[in-house]
């Protein structure tokens, strides 16, 4: 019996629904005790924060490790190996899922997992767990405000930073496809979406839903990945394979190019730049003016912001968080309960005893309250950003 811990990785572009669809694993996870490692490139690890605030997971219990300020497909791959060893050697849990980056490579990341599966024959690294699914979210109402349906993915001369080329490494290496938010698409956007998709990756299982709802079975415990069949199952490789005219020179250089690593990273100030994609923190514990706020987001809105998430709250409501998500043209804004400082003072003390970080992170005038938004962009001008934001608080 293969006691080894299955770990399934969720990739996906920005704001594709991965961390909705990880709550979603969370809140159903028949009887698995899982582990969620979650990797943003910013260095305020939004997700990690949204997640604990969701109550699935938390980080006082330890099963919830956040890996920010880097991409654990290139310049965190060694944190990443010591995360899973120490999860696994903890013997807590019996799932890991890893929530990876929105603009991390699928392979990169399952090369480092393998490291730990006896796959690298090194008696030094243990074998220890098996990578069982990779999940690629797809947002099906992105595809066709940014991506013209898809059909910019299968366009000729794509170049190694464009975000196409990204996208389309996500949905060829996996093995299970959610595409999510059909319900913002027409059906023929839909089934123009789904002919590209399928040529692009003719054999995963291609799972059409809304919110990420999907069932956990068709996430964990799948025993669906293998190395070698994701390896060989994307559309071009299909093509290239099926092609019997080609001379070993032309397959040799074909190889190279394809399986080139194309992943690049710049630094500037302290942020991380990845194909061509910015990202800074606006943080502030002063609330907003919600008709201002509103006001910037409809006529102001920097086109080239690609996602942004986090907390906000406003002036008119002191009380009450909210959960603030834009990816692409699609703008959203939940409750997300009471701020800690709303609360009775037994029921403060007893947050703070639980989670340490409302305490540490107090202030005098507003308690907890703060905005903390992460923007994720190309060419961002964010000095002229954070000036506006400014203007929508409240004096």
């Amino acid at each position: 019996m293969n006691k080894r811990i299955p770990i399934t990785l969720i990739t996906g572009y920005l704001g594709s629904g991965k961390t909705t669809l990880l709550n979603q694993v969370l809140k159903n996870q028949k009887g698995y005790k899982v582990a969620v490692i979650v990797n943003d490139i910013g260095e305020i690890n939004i997700d990690a924060e949204l997640i604990e605030r969701g109550g699935e997971v938390t980080l006082a219990e330890d099963n919830l490790v956040a890996l920010s300020n880097g991409c654990i497909c290139c310049s965190l791959k060694t944190d990443l190996m010591k995360q899973i060893v120490q999860l696994v050697k903890q013997r807590r849990f019996d799932y890991i899922v890893i929530e990876a980056s929105g603009i991390c490579e699928p392979l990169s990341i399952v090369q480092t997992i393998a490291m730990l599966d006896g796959t690298v024959e090194d008696e030094r690294l243990p074998n220890i767990c098996r990578l069982d699914n990779v999940v690629t979210v797809v947002d099906a109402r992105r595809l066709v405000d940014e991506f013209l349906g898809g059909r910019s993915l299968i366009k000729e001369n794509i170049e190694e930073d464009d975000i196409e080329s990204l996208v389309i490494q996500q949905i060829e290496f996996c093995n299970t496809i959610i595409l999510n938010k059909v319900s913002d698409v027409t059906e023929a956007e839909k089934r123009e979406i789904l002919s590209i998709i399928r040529q692009l990756q003719p054999e995963a299982e291609i799972i059409e839903t809304d919110y990420a709802r999907v069932e956990v079975t068709k996430v964990l415990n799948t025993e669906k990945f293998s190395l070698d069949k994701v390896e060989s199952s994307s559309g071009w490789k299909k093509a290239f394979l099926e092609e019997k005219d080609h001379s070993h020179e032309h397959e040799s250089q074909q190889e190279e190019h394809t399986h080139q690593h194309r992943h690049h990273h710049h630094h500037h100030n302290g942020e991380t730049d990845e194909y061509g994609i910015s990202t800074f923190l606006y943080y502030t514990r002063r609330p907003f003016i919600y008709e201002k706020f509103e006001e910037w987001i409809n006529s102001k809105w920097p086109a080239n912001i690609i996602r942004s998430k986090g907390m906000v709250w406003f002036s008119d409501e002191w009380d009450n968080a909210h959960i603030f998500e834009q990816a692409g043209k699609q703008v959203n804004l939940t409750p997300a309960g009471l701020w800690a400082a709303a609360a009775t003072k037994e029921e403060l003390e007893a947050a703070m005893k639980k989670y340490p970080t409302i305490k540490e992170n107090w202030d005098k005038t507003y308690g907890d309250r703060m905005i903390k938004l992460v923007f994720i962009g190309k060419n961002m001008d964010k000095v002229k950003i954070c000036k506006e934001l400014d203007a929508c608080l409240d004096n």
